[in-house]
Order: structure tokens, then sequence, then C-alpha cells
């Protein structure tokens, strides 16, 4: 799980997720049913702290041999019409059907679009400047910060 999300902001967490899948054949074709699921860490929305956020997918896909796979996926110089309503598509080599891309996929897609920590999280809270500590302030500033002690 570790080298699946290499290239984005998600890790796993110490335990490694469940892959539980049902293999078919009909015909050439492998049809590819099952769930994922994963406890990972992403930041969260409000605090940018590591939220851990549990996904579990529902799979569905068809593995076709690699020459009917270039032929589906319009590959091979054909004009396809693609329809958003049909299953994944993964190539095979007769014998192994490698699930990698697809089950990463899956994982990305299930995580919430704004993850947090906790339901309660208040977000980033900016750090308390004290006024006496002029050395922090920038120098182009100063003058504003009399404007704010002095008013009139």
């Amino acid at each position: 799980m570790r080298g699946t999300f290499e290239g984005t902001d998600v890790q796993a967490t110490g335990s490694d997720g469940e892959l539980d899948v049902r293999l078919s054949k009909s015909g050439k074709d492998v049809i590819v049913r099952g769930t994922v699921s994963a406890e990972l860490s992403v930041a969260c929305a409000r605090c940018l702290e590591p939220a851990r956020v549990l996904v579990k997918e529902s799979l569905v896909a068809l593995a076709v041999p690699g020459d009917a796979a270039a032929a589906q996926n319009g590959t091979d110089g054909g004009d396809r019409d693609t329809d958003d309503e049909q299953a994944d598509i993964v190539s095979y080599d007769g014998e192994t059907v490698i699930l990698d891309d697809l089950v990463r996929d899956e994982l990305l897609l299930g995580i919430p679009m704004i993850p947090l920590c906790s339901e309660g999280c208040p977000g980033i809270r900016p750090v308390p400047e004290k006024e006496s500590d002029s050395g922090t302030i920038d120098p182009r500033l100063r003058p504003l910060l009399r404007l704010k002690k002095n008013p009139t």
C-alpha cells in the first residue's frame, strides 16, 4: 500500500487494506466484482493535521485479453463512443489479472472532498502576536502600528 500512493498527499496508515474480489470467466473475458477498504491518512481540510479516513468502495471491472483491450479503448485507430455507465476495462495477459491501478483509483476517489480530523476541528488558529514586541514587525509597517495605538 505504501508505494501505491506515491506522488500524492495520501499515506497509508499502519494497517494494510483489504481487497475482497470475485472473478468469473465469461469466454475470454473475466468479470471482476468486489470491495476494497483501507484506512488512509490525508491532510485535514481545516487544520492541515493528519486525518484518518476509512475508505470502502466497490469494484466492478471487465478484464479482457491485451489485444482486445486495445480495440475496446480505441487505440486500434477505430472510433469508439464512450459510455459513462460502462465498467472499467482492464487488460490481462490471458492468465494474470493485475488490479493495482484500479484499486488505487477507487481508493483515491473514495476519499472525501473535505476530509476532517474531527467534526469539531476549529481549523488553523493564528499565533497571537505580542504588540509590545516590535522587533518582529516589518519596519515598513511600523507607521500602521502607530496608527493602531493612537487612532486620533
